[in-house]
């Protein structure tokens, strides 16, 4: 193999590294999707509300994650408009140089993170990694926001999780409670109260409330 087909494939003119960047980006897509997005907090909430309603394997883990992948998508919609409009298209247009098009995509992505981040996040892993705030915030590395985003978001996720519980924990208690004055000590209480839990569930619409608070909370 000799130097022009290390530099061009098929006598395209595509840089052999070019490529080689182009399929690490993908490799690592994924972990960007959870890292850098709101994938994050709506796993954890529908996890949480499965886990509450007493169904461990309904709806499947697959839908799940089906579910906070589209819903991921339609929160993160106008900030995926702002990069293209920003970095890709200009890019592929020729307009601007790769290293050009990655700072431009990088400006949505910090304010959308730093948007959801809470301060005490923010300041924790600027002492940790020892920098001083710089007068914009936006100026910092995403070594320090993409953590601090990360940190909001499980506590926000666990937060909402809690308050999902409160109701379905009390079904749980009430039920508990009859049972045992009913002298039914043998009969598991999870078992009566699922059926109750689904109906509350059911009659007020949860899954259109779920998602609607979801969307709302980045908003």
């Amino acid at each position: 193999m000799d130097t022009n087909s290390l530099i061009n494939i098929n006598g395209n003119g595509v840089p052999t590294l070019e490529i080689l960047a182009m399929l690490t980006a993908v490799m690592v897509l994924p972990s960007l999707l959870i890292m850098m997005t709101s994938f994050v907090r709506t796993i954890i909430i529908l996890s949480f509300t499965r886990n509450a309603l007493g169904i461990q394997q309904t709806p499947p883990n697959m839908v799940l994650i089906g579910i906070a992948l589209f819903l991921t998508i339609f929160i993160m919609r106008p900030v995926f408009d702002d990069i293209n409009e920003q970095a890709y298209q200009p890019y592929i247009e020729g307009e601007i140089t790769q290293e050009q098009a990655l700072e431009r995509a990088q400006v949505p992505m910090k304010q959308f993170m730093l948007k959801q981040t809470e301060v005490s996040s923010v300041n924790l892993f600027m002492e940790l990694a020892d920098i001083e705030k710089p007068e914009n915030i936006e100026e910092l590395p995403l070594s320090v926001i993409v953590p601090s985003f990360m940190t909001s978001e499980l506590k926000k996720g666990f937060m909402a999780g809690f308050l999902i519980f409160i109701p379905f924990l009390l079904i749980d208690v009430i039920v508990a409670s009859v049972l045992m004055s009913m002298g039914m000590i043998m009969l598991p209480p999870a078992t009566i109260a699922l059926p109750f839990k689904l109906l509350l569930f059911v009659t007020v619409n949860g899954w259109e409330l779920l998602f609607q608070s979801i969307v709302n909370g980045f908003n």
